[in-house]
């Protein structure tokens, strides 16, 4: 684990969005997430987005020398520099996309830049609402000694009346926003916790 935090650290947060669209509803739910930090309505963490298109396919053959291609290597150190993880994840026939399925497969190349970090998840589509992503999701997490925050859970219909998102895919529901910025106050408070934990078993 690479990042330490201090009592007044500001909490850096990696998001990652399993939909490459722009217009994605899931993309949505990050920009209202940095919406959340930016105007202070959840203090104390910084979100940055993580662009996984530029990854290329996993192909261990890519790999040469013991180095990594440079997108690769760059998404790994964004990863290893975060403090914790927000995953905006869509659900494509009961399970996660093949975009963000491939960008945890990148990072868990050894050495594994995932382990000992709290994470959160959101998703937004229809029926359960992407849900069934998440337990996919849940299930490398555990492999990957990724620690997710079990509640509050963020599943959204994005098709239901009254419009949850606009034209542009940003979201618009004020009940769902509160949802969100609980999300964030959960992973905050858990990242916190784990930090403690880690540098007292360090120490």
């Amino acid at each position: 684990m690479e990042s330490t935090l201090s009592p007044t650290s500001i909490i850096k947060v990696a998001a990652i969005c399993g939909s490459l669209r722009k217009g994605s509803f899931n993309r949505g739910l990050i920009r209202s997430a940095i919406d959340l930090t930016t105007n202070q309505s959840v203090t104390g963490m910084s979100i940055n987005f993580i662009d996984i298109s530029p990854l290329p396919m996993l192909n261990t053959d890519l790999e040469t020398e013991d180095k990594y291609p440079e997108p690769v290597a760059t998404f790994r150190d964004q990863i290893l520099q975060a403090d914790c993880f927000l995953f905006a994840s869509p659900e494509y026939n009961y399970s996660v996309t093949a975009p963000l399925k491939n960008a945890i497969d990148w990072a868990s190349r050894p050495p594994n830049v995932w382990a000992d970090k709290a994470a959160a998840i959101v998703s937004a589509g229809g029926g359960f609402g992407g849900g069934r992503s998440q337990y996919v999701l849940r299930q490398s997490g555990v492999y990957l000694d990724l620690h997710f925050i079990n509640k509050p859970e963020f599943f959204l219909n994005a098709f239901e009346s009254p419009s949850k998102f606009d034209e542009e895919g940003n979201l618009i529901d004020l009940e769902a926003k509160e949802r969100l910025k609980s999300v964030l106050n959960a992973l905050k408070a858990f990242t916190l916790r784990l930090q403690k934990k880690w540098s007292r078993w360090i120490g």
